[in-house]
């Protein structure tokens, strides 16, 4: 494959890249989400329980329709108990800011962040706005108000 894009539709997405950052990428042919990678002058030590916003020197312009999610790396939360804090993170498609990831420390030594580190993943998905209106009563279904836990263990 070469160019490291899935085959089949793919969305363009115009991205700007501040000094040293790196572009996101999709680790493997079919991967969902793409790396987002720390973009850092000096190594940031998270201690347990700490949390610190991670800048990645990106910057992207999501066409309309479409909003971009950050979550966490499953290997940084299984081996380190590192995770994004707002998981998902939501970039709207008027957003031109820097995407910048909350990381915590969930786990029990302190964690060490390294320029070109492998931070979050990005997807990209479409979105749909809902027109909300006021009703004087909602539809009945078998589960009612039921919640926390009211359909099983």
């Amino acid at each position: 494959m070469g160019t490291n894009q899935p085959e089949g539709p793919a969305l363009n997405v115009q991205i700007h890249l501040s000094e040293n950052a790196r572009i996101p990428q999709y680790a493997t042919e079919y991967s969902a989400g793409a790396d987002l990678f720390a973009s850092l002058e000096k190594a940031v030590v998270l201690p347990p329980l700490a949390r610190a916003l991670i800048p990645t020197g990106v910057k992207i312009a999501l066409p309309p329709g479409y909003e971009a999610q950050v979550r966490p790396r499953s290997g940084l939360a299984l081996r380190h108990g590192i995770t994004c804090l707002n998981a998902p993170g939501t970039i709207d498609s008027d957003y031109r800011g820097e995407i910048k990831v909350i990381l915590i420390n969930l786990g029990d030594r302190p964690f060490t962040i390294e320029d070109g580190d492998r931070i979050a993943q990005l997807i990209v998905a479409p979105v749909i706005q809902a027109h909300f209106y006021i009703s004087g009563r909602l539809d009945e279904t078998s589960r009612g108000a039921g919640g926390f836990g009211s359909t099983g263990r």
